[in-house]
C-alpha cells in the first residue's frame, strides 16, 4: 500500500490490507525446473513439473507467470495424464495464469503439474535474464544470469511465488558443452542431449535438490566463467567470475567467505545445510548482491577486490556486502518471514550481522563507530520523514514489495536489533537469535516469533517493548530540561518530524526509550522512558551527564544550548566516546533542520570541534554542515561562497595536518580520514590541496598511474571536474572508457556530475541514453548534478523532457526508477519547485514507485520550512564570524 495513503488505527499502527494471495486448493512440494538458454535470440525454453498437495476438490491450479508464453500442460497422478490442454486465463495486473482443466484431482490426493513454456531472457535484470561484458579481445559476452527476489521467479518459470510456500527444487540447465552452468545446489550428474532450438548436441546439468526454500532464493546461471576456490571451510567456497574480470581479484571475498561461515556456524548454533557455497560477480546487477541459497550473486565492484586500484572504503564495503549476504545463509534462507511485510526479519537482521562479524574479524576498523554516522543516521533520516512507513509495513502487490527494500528495512531494521541486543546483553541476545533459528528452521516465521524467543532467553517482555519499534512509523524527540536541584532532569518524548510541524494526532505513540545514562560513574542501560514524561535523577548530579551512550538507541535528544555547550567541553575533556561526540553533532544538526534549535547553534557548536581527532566525528560534522549548504543551495551566490568558506576553514587545518600521502603504515581508518579531509577541504576550495590535486590529475592522465591514491582519487577527478573544464571531462570519459576495473570506472562516473558547463551537463544527463553506462549504474553519473543549483534545475528538466524514454528503460515495476525519482527531484529547496514536481506527477502513474516520490516531495518540504525558518539566523551568524560582508 501507497505509505502517504496507509490506513492507520488510533494508535497510529498501518492496519494490514488485505494480501493478494494465490488460492490454497493445491500446495507446491517439488519442482523440477529444466531450462535451456538461447543466446541468439534472448529467449528460453523450459519446462517445469511441479509435486503438488491436493488441499480441496481441484480443476482449476493458479500460479504466478510473468512475461511467460505457456504452450501446453497436463494434469498427472501416479505418472497417468488425469487431464491436458487446459484453457489458461491471464490476470495481468496480479501476474497470474489460471489453467482450467476437463478433470480434475480429488481432496487429499498428490498430483503434478507439468507446464512447458518460453520466456523472455530480458535486459531488466530481473528474473532470468542476460549480462554482457566486453571480453579481453574485443567482442561481447553474454551470459543467463537470475535475480528473483522479491517476485521474479515468475519470470524464470511458472510457480507459486510467495515466501511461506517453501517447497525443494531440482534444477536442470541445457546448454553449450563449452559453458558453466550453476544453481543453489552441487551437480547430481550431467549427460548429452540434443538442443529443442538447434538439434546440435549439448549438456544437460541436472543439480542435486535442494531443501525446502521460497522461490525468491532460487538461482541460476550459465555462461563463460572463471574461478578460484579454497577448502578453509567444511564444503567447497569459490567465487566465479566472467573472463573480462581477473579471477584473482576475487580472493580477498573468497577467503573472507570461508571465514564468516565458520564463524556463523558457531554464532547462530546450526551448520550451514548445503554442500557448497559460490559467490558470483555478474556485470549487470540492479541491487548490491542477492542471497540466494549456496550461489550468492553480486555486482562486480561489491565482490572483486583490486587492492591496488580501491581505497579502503571500498575494502570495507566489499566486506559488508559479503558478510550480510552469508548472514542471510541463516536468517532469510534458512528461516524466512512469512510474507513480504516482515523483510526486516531477513534485511535488518543481515545489516546488524555483517556490523557484528565485521567488527570481530577487523576490530582496527572501529565499525560500531561507523555505525553511528552511518547506519542509525540513514534510518533517522527516512524515518523523520512524514511518508516513512513502519518496520512491518503491510503490502499486498508486486510492485508494493519492491519499495520497501529501503533504509527502515535494512538501517532501522539492524538499529532495532543493536537496541535490543544492547538491553538485552549481546550474549542472550544471540542465545535468542540460536533458539529461534533451531525452532524454525526451513519454515516461516512472524516478527513476534523473533520477540517470543529473546523473551525465552531473557526472561524480559521482550514484546511488549518491541512491537512499539515495529509496527509503527517515526521516533522520538527526547526534550531534556534541568531542574534547579541540580539533581535530576525532566525529560518530554515526542514524535520527531524533519518539517517541524507534527500535528497532534500523529504524536500519540509513546515508545519505550532505552535511555543509556551515561554520567561519571558508566552507563546504565537499565533506564526507559516508556510514558510521555518523567523525571530522571542523576547519580552524582548534574555536572556531567548524557543520554544514548554510545548511540545505540533510536532517537534525538534536545539539550538547552548551555548543556550543549558543556557537553562540548566534556568532549574536549575526552568524557565522551567517539559514537557520544558523532551522534551529539548529528542529534545537534537535526535538531537544527527542524527548528528545536537554531541553525546558528550548530555552526558555532561545530566550530568548537576542532580539536577533534577522529574520523567518524569529523565524517559527520562535514555531513552536518552539507546539510547546510544542501538546504541553502538555491539562496544567493554569496551566502554559499560564505557557506563554503566556512567549511573550509573547518577542514583545511585538519587535511594539511594529516597530509595526502599514504603509506603501508597507515591504519584503515587513518586513509579514510586523509582522504576525507582531503577531499573535503580541495572541494570547498582549499588553494594548496588544489594545486596539488591539478599535479597529480596531469601526471595520472599523462600516463602514470602511480600518481593519484585510490583513496583520494574520486577527490581529485572531483576538484578536476569542478575547477576545470571540457578537457579534464574528455579525459576523466575517456578514463572511463578504457579502465577495465569496475571500482575504477564507478570513480569516474560518480564525479562527471560536478562539471557546471551548461554543455558538460547536458553530456553528463545523455549518457543515461547513450548505450555507454550500464543500466545498474545510471545514477551514478548524475547523482554528481546535485551538487549544483544548475545540476539539479538540469536535472530535472531532462526527467520532464525524456520521462516516457526513462519508463521504458527502467520499468517502474523495478526498484531504479524509484532511486532516479528521487536523484531527479529531492534536492529542490523552493516552494515553486516543488509545485512544478508536484504538478508533473500530477498527471502520470506513480504506481511501483510512489513511495520515493512522497520522500522525496518530504525532503524538498523540510528544506523550505528550514530556510524559512532560519535564513536570517544564518545570514547573521556568518556575517559576525567574517564570512559575509
Amino acid at each position: 500500500m501507497c505509505r502517504s495513503h496507509a490506513l492507520t488505527d488510533e494508535g497510529g499502527a498501518v492496519k494490514a490490507p488485505a494480501r493478494e494471495l494465490l488460492p490454497t486448493n493445491v500446495v507446491p512440494r517439488h519442482y523440477h525446473v529444466t531450462l535451456e538458454p538461447n543466446f541468439s535470440n534472448f529467449t528460453f525454453d523450459g519446462t517445469v513439473v511441479i509435486d503438488l498437495d491436493v488441499t480441496e476438490d481441484s480443476k482449476t491450479i493458479s500460479l504466478h507467470t510473468l512475461e511467460i508464453d505457456i504452450h501446453s500442460a497436463k494434469l498427472l497422478q501416479e505418472g497417468a495424464v488425469v487431464s491436458s490442454n487446459p484453457a489458461i486465463a491471464y490476470d495481468a495486473d496480479n501476474q497470474v495464469s489460471t489453467l482450467t482443466f476437463d478433470n480434475g484431482v480429488a481432496q487429499g490426493t498428490k498430483a503434478q503439474l507439468e507446464v512447458s513454456f518460453t520466456g523472455i531472457l530480458n535486459d531488466k535484470m530481473a528474473g532470468f535474464y542476460r549480462s554482457t561484458y566486453k571480453n579481453p579481445d574485443g567482442s561481447t559476452g553474454v551470459m543467463a544470469v537470475t535475480q528473483m527476489e522479491p517476485t521474479d521467479a515468475r519470470r524464470a518459470f511458472p510457480c507459486f511465488d510467495e515466501p511461506s510456500l517453501k517447497a525443494e527444487f531440482t534444477v536442470t540447465l541445457i546448454a553449450d558443452k563449452h559453458l558453466t552452468c550453476l544453481s543453489n545446489m552441487d551437480v547430481a550428474y550431467e549427460r548429452e542431449v540434443h538442443s529443442t532450438q538447434t538439434n546440435a548436441p549439448k549438456k544437460a546439468v541436472t543439480f542435486n535438490k535442494s531443501p525446502l526454500m521460497s522461490t525468491y532464493l532460487v538461482a541460476f546461471v550459465v555462461g563463460e566463467l572463471n574461478y578460484i576456490e579454497t577448502n578453509e571451510f567444511r564444503v567447497p567456497v569459490r567465487v566465479y567470475a566472467p573472463p573480462s574480470q581477473d579471477i584473482e581479484t576475487g580472493r580477498f571475498s573468497l577467503n573472507l567467505a570461508a571465514k564468516t561461515l565458520a564463524f556463523y556456524e558457531k554464532v547462530f548454533g546450526i551448520e550451514f545445510p548445503l554442500p557448497k557455497m559460490d559467490q558470483i560477480a555478474i556485470p549487470d546487477f540492479a541491487q548490491g548482491a542477492m542471497e540466494n541459497w549456496g550461489l550468492v550473486t553480486y555486482r562486480v565492484v561489491d565482490l572483486l577486490l583490486d587492492e591496488k586500484v580501491s581505497g579502503a572504503a571500498t575494502k570495507e564495503r566489499v566486506a559488508e556486502v559479503v558478510q550480510h549476504e552469508l548472514a542471510h545463509q541463516w536468517f532469510g534462507n534458512l528461516v524466512t518471514m512469512d510474507w513480504w511485510d516482515g523483510l526486516w526479519l531477513n534485511e535488518g537482521f543481515a545489516t546488524w550481522a555483517s556490523w557484528y562479524s565485521c567488527n570481530i574479524f577487523y576490530p582496527e576498523w572501529k565499525v560500531w563507530q561507523t555505525y553511528v554516522v552511518d547506519n542509525l543516521q540513514r534510518a533517522l533520516a527516512l524515518d523523520s520523514l512524514r511518508s516513512s512507513h513502519p518496520i512491518e509495513v503491510p503490502v499486498k502487490r508486486a510492485d508494493e514489495i519492491n519499495q520497501i527494500f529501503d533504509a527502515i528495512s535494512y538501517s532501522k531494521g539492524s538499529c532495532v536489533l543493536r537496541m535490543i541486543s544492547t538491553y538485552l546483553g549481546e550474549d542472550t541476545f544471540l542465545e535468542g537469535v540460536r533458539r529461534y533459528l533451531k525452532k524454525h528452521a526451513y519454515g516461516n516465521t512472524r516478527t513476534n516469533d523473533l520477540w517470543t524467543a529473546l523473551a525465552d532467553a531473557s526472561g524480559k517482555k521482550v514484546e511488549e517493548v518491541m512491537d512499539i519499534w515495529t509496527k509503527h512509523v517515526g521516533f522520538p524527540v527526547v526534550t531534556v530540561t534541568e531542574q534547579d536541584d541540580g539533581k535530576t532532569i525532566h525529560l518530554k518524548q515526542n514524535r520527531f518530524l524533519r518539517t517541524g510541524d507534527t500535528k497532534p494526532e500523529e504524536d500519540k505513540v509513546i515508545y519505550p526509550v532505552f535511555l543509556g545514562l551515561r554520567t561519571k560513574d558508566g552507563v546504565d542501560e537499565s533506564k526507559v522512558l516508556d510514558k510521555r514524561e518523567d523525571v530522571l535523577e542523576i547519580p552524582g548530579g548534574t555536572d556531567f551527564y548524557k543520554l544514548n551512550a554510545n548511540h545505540t538507541g533510536l532517537y534525538r535528544t534536545a539539550y538547552s544550548p548551555e548543556r550543549l555547550a558543556k557537553l562540548g567541553d566534556a568532549a574536549k575533556q575526552g568524557l565522551l566516546t567517539v559514537e557520544d561526540r558523532a551522534g551529539m553533532i548529528a542529534d545537534a544538526g537535526a535538531l537544527a533542520t527542524s527548528g528545536y534549535q537554531k541553525t546558528s547553534g550548530l555552526l558555532s557548536l561545530l566550530k568548537g570541534f576542532t580539536f577533534e581527532t577522529e574520523f567518524v566525528v569529523w565524517n559527520e560534522i562535514i555531513a552536518r554542515v552539507g546539510a547546510v549548504q544542501a538546504a541553502w543551495i538555491f539562496e544567493d551566490a554569496s551566502l554559499r561562497d560564505a557557506l563554503e568558506a566556512y567549511l573550509r576553514d573547518l577542514t583545511a587545518p585538519k587535511a594539511h595536518e594529516l597530509g595526502w600521502e599514504f603509506t603501508e603504515a597507515d591504519g584503515h581508518v587513518l586513509q579514510q580520514f586523509k582522504a576525507m579531509m582531503f577531499g573535503t577541504a580541495g572541494v570547498s576550495g582549499d588553494e594548496k590541496i588544489r594545486e596539488a590535486a591539478r599535479e597529480m590529475f596531469e601526471k595520472f592522465m599523462a600516463g602514470d598511474k602511480a600518481a593519484i591514491h585510490p583513496n583520494i582519487r574520486g577527490s581529485v577527478f572531483s576538484m578536476a571536474l569542478k575547477y576545470g573544464g571540457v578537457e579534464e571531462y574528455d579525459k576523466i570519459m575517456e578514463f572511463y572508457r578504457t579502465s577495465n576495473n569496475s571500482d575504477e570506472r564507478n570513480t569516474a562516473l560518480r564525479c562527471l556530475g560536478r562539471a557546471r558547463d551548461p554543455v558538460l551537463i547536458q553530456r553528463t544527463l545523455d549518457l543515461l541514453f547513450s548505450g555507454e553506462v550500464k543500466d545498474q549504474d545510471v545514477y551514478m553519473p548524475v547523482s554528481g548534478l546535485r551538487s549544483h543549483p544548475e545540476g539539479i534545475e538540469a536535472m530535472f528538466k531532462f526527467m520532464t523532457e525524456n520521462w516516457e524514454r526513462l519508463t521504458q528503460k527502467l520499468p517502474p515495476a523495478l526498484s531504479m526508477l524509484g532511486t532516479m525519482v528521487s536523484i531527479f527531484t529531492s534536492s529542490f529547496t523552493k516552494q515553486e519547485q516543488l509545485e512544478q514536481v508536484e504538478t508533473f506527477f500530477k498527471e502520470r502513474s506513480t504506481a511501483g514507485f510512489e513511495m520515493s516520490l512522497a520522500q522525496s516531495l518530504d525532503s524538498i518540504r523540510s528544506k523550505i520550512a528550514w530556510v524559512k525558518r532560519d535564513a536570517e539566523d544564518v545570514k547573521v551568524w556568518l556575517r559576525e564570524n567574517g564570512y559575509l560582508n
